[in-house]
């Protein structure tokens, strides 16, 4: 099976970024331990980038993930931490975008 990227781009209410990551960095030792995750990470904007960045923003981080395959990921979607990790961000979010993406 091909190698599965997942950019996640999640944008929390006003003010409520830190306490997210908070929560996504608590869950992530779960994530990392899951068959087939091979790389997953939250990232924010560069500070200082200069013009050649555009900015996501103060409210939003990207998730930036690599699986084995399109089955580890669905597995991972659907494991007990996501679902607790899910219900406890819930009303912190206002957005969540979340792109699946193949090798070219």
């Amino acid at each position: 099976m091909s190698i599965v990227h997942v950019l996640a781009i999640l944008t929390a209410k006003p003010g409520q970024r830190d306490a997210v990551l908070a929560l996504f960095n608590a869950n992530v030792p779960a994530v990392l331990a899951e068959g087939g995750c091979i790389a997953y990470e939250a990232t924010i904007d560069t500070e200082n980038a200069g013009p050649m960045q555009t900015q996501f923003g103060p409210d939003t981080f990207v998730v930036v993930e690599k699986w084995e395959s399109m089955a580890a990921l669905g597995a991972h979607a659907v494991s007990d931490h996501m679902k607790a990790y899910g219900a406890s961000t819930k009303g912190m979010l206002a957005d969540r975008v979340i792109h699946i993406l193949s090798p070219s």
